[in-house]
């Protein structure tokens, strides 16, 4: 048997915006939002142009890590869900609120869009979605 390293994420690129940090790694996105700020149209033009970047004809998956409160625009999912090989959207959090608010971003959004109080499993589910072909 071999035993070797536990293989752990490579960043690509991280991005310090204004409404947060993204992270980008070989087939998925993590942003975590600071707190306060209100995730708008405009401001989503930022991570769907960072998205270009890296993912521009490949499928690619989108974490957002909700571990600061903050405000989300919830028809913004009418422009992302255009992107045609984002094939998943995990939110990440352990708040009441979130999960909530969930139900009702997922409503606008309509494509596999799913809620996790635990990373790892985040993670794991995004990561079968990219997979499938």
């Amino acid at each position: 048997m071999k035993v070797g390293p536990i293989k752990t994420p490579v960043v690509v690129k991280e991005y310090i915006l204004d409404i947060g940090t993204v992270q980008v790694f070989d087939n998925y996105m993590v942003a975590n939002y600071n707190e306060g700020i209100t995730v708008t149209l405009e401001r989503v033009y930022q991570l769907i142009g960072i998205s270009e970047i890296h993912f521009r004809d490949r499928r690619f998956g989108f974490i957002s890590y909700r571990k600061n409160s903050y405000a989300i625009d919830p028809t913004i999912y009418n422009y992302v869900r255009e992107l045609k090989n984002l094939k998943a959207y995990a939110i990440v959090s352990v708040k009441e609120m979130d999960m909530h608010n969930f139900n009702i971003e997922k409503m606008f959004y309509k494509k596999p869009m799913k809620f996790f109080i635990d990373y790892d499993n985040a993670l794991a589910w995004v990561k079968r979605k990219v997979a499938k072909k």
